[in-house]
């Protein structure tokens, strides 16, 4: 058997996941009500410009199967994010607690909604498992629109996580944990796991085809840089590619994390956000690592559970984050890429 082969409840145990009985998420609470968890571990002096150590998280609802792909919307003041196995998306705002965004998020049956993003037109964007597609949401008219599908004419396994550029191109990854039985999927059309571009004219290309567990991506501030990250037990890596009009270069292993997993560090390199300052929030084993430009790790942010994803909200320097079947928050230093 592929050392690649595991089911959703072996996938589950390797990342620290528990499995949760599906129940009614919280809803609404108040802002004094709000339990803490977590705490903040530094491992260099400047962490202490980035986020205050003495900091613990602020847990905002659970109850979740496994949350995920949180995005910020500015114009409404509310966060978004994905309950993958029970194909629900929901709203989260301060002023109203949960709410529902979509159920299904993804097609009838299966998985919904990974990854989101709030597009520059105002829509999200969404790395949609259960329609193995991107698709951008209209959230006023909740039509969804498929921006992408296949791959040389060949279905795409399960869009995971994406990224925008300022001029409209989407990167995005696309692992095969939507589907049932993985690689060994008889659904798997595409022979790997793919990282891709796809263009404002909506012309798409392969950038890698070489990682096992494709994930997490984001974008330097400059945009020169693409991080994609890598959820294998076996080989826990963050790598780069030099971006250059059309033209991505593989730089190779940014950072790796293989040497931090433990049982007590639950969780594999999965979503990430970067700061204005080129600092990267990468979630990994124990949570979330804070790394350097340069791919120094300063510290982490201890979550106490599998960390799936992240995302910077309110003024830019609220982190937000999916962490197993909850979501929680906690405040920074520095502020984060987007417009606030």
């Amino acid at each position: 058997m592929s050392k690649f082969k595991i089911n959703r409840r072996t996938l589950m145990a390797a990342i620290g996941m528990t499995a949760i009985t599906a129940c009614a998420p919280e809803t609404v609470i108040k802002a004094s009500a709000y339990k803490r968890f977590g705490s903040v571990e530094k491992l260099d002096d400047e962490l202490d410009d980035i986020i205050d150590s003495n900091l613990q998280l602020e847990e905002l609802t659970s109850g979740f199967s496994w949350s995920e792909g949180p995005a910020w919307d500015t114009k409404r003041q509310q966060l978004y994010f994905s309950d993958v196995p029970e194909n629900t998306s929901y709203i989260w705002s301060e002023e109203k607690g949960l709410e529902i965004l979509s159920k299904p998020s993804g097609l009838a049956t299966g998985d919904g909604t990974n990854g989101l993003l709030m597009g520059k037109d105002g829509n999200l964007l969404t790395a949609n498992h259960g329609k193995r597609a991107l698709t951008s949401l209209n959230l006023d008219t909740r039509e969804d629109t498929i921006l992408a599908d296949q791959f040389e004419g060949k279905k795409f396994n399960s869009p995971n996580d994406l990224i925008e550029s300022k001029e409209g191109v989407i990167f995005f990854t696309d692992p095969p944990y939507g589907l049932k039985e993985q690689d060994d999927s008889p659904l798997k059309e595409l022979p790997y796991n793919g990282v891709y571009r796809l263009s404002s004219d909506g012309a798409l290309s392969v950038i890698d085809t070489g990682l096992t567990r494709p994930n997490g991506i984001v974008l330097s501030p400059d945009e020169k840089t693409l991080y994609v990250a890598q959820s294998d037990a076996e080989a826990q890596i963050l790598k780069s590619y030099s971006i250059d009009g059309e033209t991505i270069t593989d730089n190779g292993i940014f950072y790796d994390a293989t040497p931090l997993a433990g049982d007590d560090a639950p969780g594999l390199p999965d979503g990430m956000c970067v700061a204005e300052t080129g600092h990267i929030f990468a979630t990994g084993p124990g949570g979330v690592l804070i790394l350097s430009p340069t791919g120094k790790l300063l510290g982490r942010i201890l979550a106490e559970k599998a960390t799936a994803n992240c995302a910077f909200g309110n003024d830019g320097k609220m982190l937000y984050l999916t962490s197993s079947d909850r979501l929680g928050r906690i405040a920074l230093k520095v502020k984060g890429l987007g417009t606030y």
